[in-house]
């Protein structure tokens, strides 16, 4: 019996084992709950305490197991044999390792999130470096996401335009172009957009909010875009080249929008008239033709279907001429005139009809002179009913029916249909003659 109370009191021990293994796993669930917690206030953490933590759980529960084992036997044994109650002391040493091993590990996990968090601190967002532009970013596949920016890869592929992105959510953001989803409302003027960042711009034009200021001529923009694009009118780059007729644009959309010139592509579709267009901003700017949503002049109440060609127009009634030929000085409203112009210094006529192989300077005048083959009048008078092979004869044509004079001589305030008669006329006070 001595020798039993002797075991007896061996087991009494173990029951204190018990006890301290019991304790020590509470500890550890402590430990895990408050790890997770600080997990999800790193805002993620580090990976590597997430596994640490996972292996301290998994000993927690191997030395549970061994604890109830033990505290079977004990129960059930304390009437057996010295060998049956050295097992359960065994037992009991081996749960108590273990849920030190646990600690342990919680500890580590601790220490490495610890460092998580001084590091979120300190303003690091990481230790995930570009080796090319230097930028610092918090995690490895936001890294590996910004290198695609400098190899130009581009992974996620249009399966209706064939168009290619190098991510998945810009291929997505593309999309709502062909299904037309427009699921961001603006709550000011009801205007819908297919992607928030497109309504976020917008809203700027509600509040007037113009961040983005040029230190050289102090015009402020709206968007970066815009400020950039605008930039280059002072520096005069144009880095995208194309690689068919060599012309030079400063944004690379320009140059993929006159690529669609050769090729001869027009992904954009009125499905009111079926005509096609290679930009979007024409195809709105047509649409207007069906719906009668013009942009009205408030000077002469002249309507237009584009924004900017209202823009142009104003400057007849500002007498504005900001562009500038830098051959023989004379000034123009819009670029696109220079550039007109600029053809009667070069001589260039790249434009030929390939029935009488006559040149032209620019592609409307071919056009136009085309119809002297076919025929074809497609400007009709509301008023009269003649017809007419080009829009700008119709127009003048109008004139009259309405006795609009708009072209006045500031020598004898005489006005005139047409500019050309004008011109005309100045050459009788050139000349010194009187009217």
């Amino acid at each position: 019996m001595a020798s039993i109370m002797d075991y007896g009191g061996k087991i009494i021990n173990t029951g204190d084992v018990i006890n301290d293994a019991d304790c020590m796993v509470n500890n550890a669930d402590e430990m895990i709950h408050h790890a997770k917690s600080v997990i999800n206030d790193a805002d993620g953490g580090v990976n590597n305490a997430d596994d640490v933590i996972t292996n301290a759980k998994t000993i927690r529960y191997n030395a549970d197991d061994g604890l109830n084992d033990a505290d079977g036997d004990a129960d059930g044994d304390a009437d057996g044999d010295a060998d049956g109650v050295m097992i359960n002391v065994d037992r009991k040493n081996t749960a108590k390792s273990m849920t030190n091993s646990s600690t342990s590990l919680m500890n580590d996990g601790a220490e490495i999130i610890t460092s998580g968090l001084k590091r979120c601190e300190n303003g690091h967002k990481g230790a995930h470096v570009c080796d090319i532009c230097h930028r610092v970013w918090k995690c490895k596949s936001a890294l590996l996401e910004h290198y695609k920016i400098h190899t130009g890869e581009k992974n996620f592929k249009c399966n209706v335009c064939f168009k290619t992105f190098s991510r998945k959510s810009n291929l997505n953001a593309h999309l709502s172009i062909h299904t037309g989803e427009k699921n961001f409302k603006c709550d000011v003027c009801s205007k819908t957009f297919a992607q928030k960042s497109h309504l976020n711009v917008h809203y700027r034009i509600h509040t007037g909010e113009k961040n983005f200021k040029c230190d050289v001529c102090s015009k402020t923009f709206s968007e970066k875009a815009h400020y950039t694009s605008h930039y280059t009118i002072h520096t005069g780059e144009k880095n995208f080249k194309c690689d068919v007729c060599s012309k030079a644009f400063a944004r690379k959309s320009y140059l993929d929008v006159h690529y669609r010139i050769h090729t001869g592509e027009k992904n954009y579709k009125c499905d009111v008239c079926s005509k096609t267009f290679t930009q979007k901003t024409d195809l709105n700017s047509h649409n207007r033709i069906h719906t009668g949503d013009n942009f009205k002049c408030d000077v002469c109440s002249k309507t237009f279907i584009r924004k900017f060609t209202l823009k142009v127009h104003y400057r007849i009634h500002t007498g504005e001429k900001n562009f500038k030929c830098d051959i023989c000085s004379k000034k123009f409203m819009c670029k696109s005139s220079l550039n007109i112009h600029y053809i009667t210094h070069t001589g260039e006529r790249n434009y030929k009809c390939d029935i009488c192989f006559k040149t032209f300077a620019q592609k409307t005048n071919l056009k136009s002179h085309f119809r002297t083959h076919t025929g074809e009048k497609n400007f009709k008078c509301e008023v009269c009913s003649k017809t007419f092979a080009q829009k700008s004869t119709l127009t003048k044509h109008y004139r009259i029916h309405t006795g609009e004079k708009n072209y006045e001589c500031n020598v004898c305030s005489k006005r005139f249909l047409e500019k050309s008669d004008l011109n005309k006329h100045h050459k009788i006070h050139t000349r010194g003659k009187k009217l």
